[in-house]
């Protein structure tokens, strides 16, 4: 069984999931404050998978990419569109800037991704955000779905690019063709299955 921690921390109170495997350790996003967690537990990351570039999941992004030398894989290149970091700024009358980050591999376009010596299916599921992207490890049941699906709901669609017609159209036909048995890691709240969502989620019922 793949060992699983989760670090939740920054405003939003954001998921970072950290999956150990054989070939190495993935972090999938980087909430505020994970780089400094990551240290103090002494562990190592090897891959960084990003769902999407809002700033509550990419904060500590280029502080894990320096101090791991690890590659980054997102749906796009780093853009501060996506981060939404302008739209905050203006709302909450503050300024604040995400860190930048090279994206090593844009996965755009790709069904799948090799990394650690896993094959990784990749479900672009937009509607929360243009670039929200679940990575899928079908040989440990597991999904790392960033804000696309939750338990008892899915992701906001307010924000610049959001649709709830995507959303809830991509998760019902790239999300919920997968067996009941994955286990879902989302973004933010505790994690849950696909079988459970499917049959009771009150946003896709």
């Amino acid at each position: 069984m793949s060992e699983i921690t989760t670090y939740t921390g920054g405003i939003a109170a954001t998921n970072g999931h950290l999956l150990s495997l054989p070939g190495g350790t993935v972090l999938v996003d980087a909430p505020d404050g994970i780089a400094g967690w990551l240290k103090k537990q002494n562990l190592r990351v090897d891959v960084l998978l990003l769902t999407h570039q809002h700033f509550d999941h990419v904060l500590d992004a280029a502080a894990v990419k320096a101090q791991h030398g690890c590659r980054v894989y997102a749906f796009a290149p780093f853009s501060r569109d996506l981060t939404l970091e302008r739209l905050y700024g203006a709302v909450t009358g503050s300024s604040f800037s995400v860190p930048e980050f090279e994206v090593d591999e844009v996965l755009e376009g790709q069904s799948t991704l090799e990394a650690l010596g896993e094959t990784w299916g990749l479900h672009h599921v937009p509607g929360h955000s243009p670039d929200s992207l679940c990575f899928h490890l079908a040989t440990k049941n597991l999904l790392f779905g960033g804000d696309v699906l939750f338990l008892d709901g899915v992701g906001r669609t307010d924000f610049p690019g959001g649709s709830t017609e995507l959303l809830l159209t991509g998760i019902e036909s790239k999300l919920f063709t997968l067996p009941d048995a994955t286990r879902v890691y989302p973004g933010h709240g505790d994690d849950t299955t696909i079988g459970r969502e499917r049959t009771e989620n009150p946003f896709l019922n």
